[in-house]
């Protein structure tokens, strides 16, 4: 599968998605900023700067300060895929995100999902 056209994706393109995705679920978007941020260990303004300068999710991951060590218990399926058994790392990533905000949706809490 040639993943190509999702890594040259903006992540600001998304980014409003997302924030539609949680706010429809009454969650908010500090708490997508939170589960957004123990992933890949940026900051506000580091994420803001991401959105601002649409940096592609490529780059959004190869510069993010540091994957949260307990992303790998990020498991389930997620678009017909077992998250777990992704073999490309980059998709993976991606999918990791996609399946927090998707829990986020689904009203879990923060606690389970930031795996702690």
């Amino acid at each position: 599968m040639n993943n190509t056209r999702v890594y040259k994706m903006a992540f600001a393109g998304v980014y409003p998605h997302y924030v539609q995705k949680v706010e429809k679920k009454g969650r908010t978007k500090e708490e997508l900023h939170q589960v957004i941020l123990w992933l890949t260990g940026y900051d506000e303004t580091a994420l803001q700067k991401v959105i601002d300068e649409r940096t592609d999710f490529e780059t959004f991951f190869a510069q993010a300060p540091l994957i949260n060590p307990n992303a790998n218990k990020i498991t389930g399926v997620i678009c017909g895929y077992r998250i777990e058994d992704i073999e490309d790392p980059l998709m993976q990533q991606i999918r990791y995100l996609d399946k927090l905000v998707d829990e986020l949706a689904k009203g879990k809490t923060m606690e389970k999902i930031l795996r702690k």
